[in-house]
């Protein structure tokens, strides 16, 4: 496990960390003609020779890994303007990372199972995920539908922002709860009625305060909820297996 830990270390470094964003604008543009393309899979090869502690018997795993990571790469240049750049993003990570699990099969020993992801407890935590965000989302609009409320600064504000930040706020009451750090749920709380604070003074409309107020009072609700039944289920399966 520790060489795919490695290999990993290597790709993350090589395109994460030292790989300026002036190379990736270049390759865009230049594609396959660009310089930064050739000197990206350099370093790439230089960290996997010097993370692998420079044995020579590991060049298999330098030459598949480069080779490969220079024709994702083409190919992902080469699809740039085509294809939406954040699902080339998504493709080109996942196309890097199957290279990487598949050498740490083949040349490390390193045996993969898919068998955790049919255990109860990950089915029960994959499921609790699904109804703290989309579930929740769409209980809060059937329980909120009746108010109407239109927003004067609706405009201004990113498209579905709303959506993501009660869904990232769920979770984040969801995984403390998980992790039985109820306090944090009140500092959380009120950093949020903090930031919309200007907001509500600036409107001075009682009816945005109180559909804030509820709003959030049933976000967090149906987040508390949902985790207290995870926890509850999450005993049950416990019980079972003991």
């Amino acid at each position: 496990m520790s060489s795919l830990l490695l290999l990993i270390l290597a790709h993350l470094l090589g395109d994460f960390v030292l790989q300026p964003e002036k190379w990736v604008k270049d390759k865009a543009d230049r594609k396959g003609r660009s310089v930064y393309l050739y000197l990206h899979i350099l370093i790439h090869t230089a960290l996997l020779f010097f993370l692998l502690n420079f044995d020579l018997n590991y060049w298999p795993v330098f030459a598949i890994i480069a080779g490969t990571h220079y024709l994702i790469d083409l190919m992902k240049v080469s699809l740039s303007g085509k294809w939406n750049h954040k699902l080339l993003f998504f493709v080109d990570q996942v196309l890097h990372f199957i290279v990487l699990f598949a050498v740490a099969h083949y040349y490390f020993s390193i045996n993969f199972s898919t068998a955790f992801l049919f255990q109860d407890t990950t089915i029960l935590f994959i499921v609790e995920l699904i109804c703290v965000t989309r579930v929740s989302s769409v209980i809060m609009m059937f329980l909120l539908d009746s108010w109407k409320f239109e927003d004067a600064g609706a405009d201004d504000s990113l498209k579905n922002a709303g959506k993501y930040i009660g869904m990232l706020e769920r979770l984040f009451v969801f995984g403390f709860i998980v992790l039985n750090q109820w306090p944090a749920i009140g500092w959380l709380m009120a950093a949020k009625s903090v930031f919309r604070f200007n907001d509500l003074s600036r409107a001075k409309d009682r009816k945005l305060t109180e559909y804030f107020l509820i709003g959030t009072l049933v976000s967090f609700g149906l987040a508390i909820g949902f985790a207290l039944l995870y926890q509850y289920f999450l005993q049950v399966i416990s019980s079972t297996i003991n």
